[in-house]
């Protein structure tokens, strides 16, 4: 079936480039802080990806509903190739900051138009099911590519990791170019011609605004603790890049684990109560973060982090796809989800960064929770139907 075979092509893509992606991800900050970067300038060199990447999300979510998928996802992937060798040979702070500027150009390519087509072929009533699915590619890349960077740092060294990112995003580049459908093949949103909703539209919308917020604050919590804390497990703890590699990967493990039955869950129960549920539980494992001491007690608030986001997400992305289709513009609205995933992953880190130059890490962490409690606020105000 072609939608299958869509789906299967779309999600090994994602997982390989995903995993290319975050092999660099815990090791940069350590790095960074070796070329001489204080706690700002790495919160400003993990945060230009998402600065980038927030610019171009809505504007490659429109194109892509106007223009087709394949070219897009294509051309973001074939980017990222490049940019590993450029990596490989970056040697002061600023080349970082570059290199980040430009990979979050790429990604607005690559996994945002991802989730609308995956958004196009999912059948109705099995939107939860189905992007919960297409999310195990998301959080298995994320989850195993802390382990193998960590691994081919402490064997081979840093700039092997950088090349690994970009085999790994090429063998992604070959799967869409031989396996996607051509443009004119592509599936539609039934038989309507997709429309382009500009992006102040959408968000008056209050279902869409309150989504787009919570997923803002629930990412500054999960960027402060990418950004701070590899350094925090290395400098404080003496952990080995591969034992921090392990960390993170405990977090979006235990996120993966729960997409799919998380997502059977929110075709058949509120979504809404999935949302706060998952919310208040990352309130409570932002504030243990700041009191952590082990490697073993970093893994257990890890896990519980990981599982707020295993609860909320699938839900978020449920009603999503259900809006994208009711307005016949699944890549603007997946595109506006995006966005507020990249604006969360821009402003943790540089937030983090001040608050540690101005007060301490224990702080930063606090006040993140705080945040994510007035995300979390909001999904309480909406409406228990939300196909209306």
């Amino acid at each position: 079936m072609r939608e299958n075979r869509i789906f299967l092509t779309l999600f090994l893509s994602v997982f390989i480039t995903t995993m290319g992606a975050s092999i660099i991800g815990p090791l940069l900050p350590i790095y960074a802080y070796r070329l001489g970067a204080d706690a700002f300038q790495i919160g400003l060199i993990f945060s230009a990806f998402s600065f980038t990447r927030s610019i171009f999300v809505p504007y490659f979510g429109k194109l892509s509903d106007i223009k087709g998928k394949k070219p897009i996802i294509l051309t973001g992937l074939s980017i990222y190739s490049l940019l590993s060798i450029l990596y490989f040979l970056s040697r002061d702070i600023w080349h970082l900051l570059a290199l980040r500027l430009m990979q979050g150009f790429a990604s607005a390519m690559i996994l945002p138009v991802a989730q609308a087509y995956v958004g196009i072929i999912t059948p109705e009533a099995c939107e939860g099911r189905t992007m919960g699915l297409f999310n195990v590619s998301l959080y298995g890349g994320l989850s195993c590519g802390p382990i193998v960077g960590g691994i081919v740092k402490d064997h081979s060294g840093i700039r092997y990791s950088f090349l690994s990112m970009g085999l790994l995003a090429c063998i992604g580049f070959l799967l869409c170019l031989f396996f996607l459908p051509p443009i004119q093949k592509e599936p539609k949103i039934s038989s309507s011609r997709p429309k382009v909703v500009p992006y102040l539209v959408l968000i008056k919308d209050f279902i869409i605004f309150s989504l787009f917020f919570f997923r803002v604050c629930l990412t500054i919590c999960i960027g402060i603790m990418w950004t701070f804390l590899p350094l925090f497990a290395s400098t404080r703890l003496g952990l080995s890049s591969t034992s921090i590699g392990i960390l993170l990967s405990i977090h979006v493990l235990s996120s993966g684990i729960f997409q799919i039955p998380m997502g059977y869950l929110a075709d058949r129960a509120n979504k809404k109560l999935m949302i706060i549920g998952g919310g208040i539980m990352g309130m409570i494992s932002i504030l243990c973060l700041s009191f952590v001491s082990s490697f073993w007690q970093i893994a257990v608030v890890n896990a519980a982090l990981g599982l707020s986001a295993g609860i909320s997400v699938p839900a978020v992305m449920a009603i999503s796809v259900i809006e994208g289709r009711r307005r016949s513009s699944m890549g603007s609205v997946m595109g506006l989800m995006a966005q507020s995933h990249s604006i969360g992953m821009f402003f943790g880190p540089i937030l983090a960064g001040i608050l540690i130059e101005l007060i301490n890490l224990r702080w930063t962490f606090i006040i993140a929770a705080f945040t994510l409690f007035l995300g979390t606020s909001f999904i309480l105000f909406l409406k228990n139907e939300e196909r209306r």
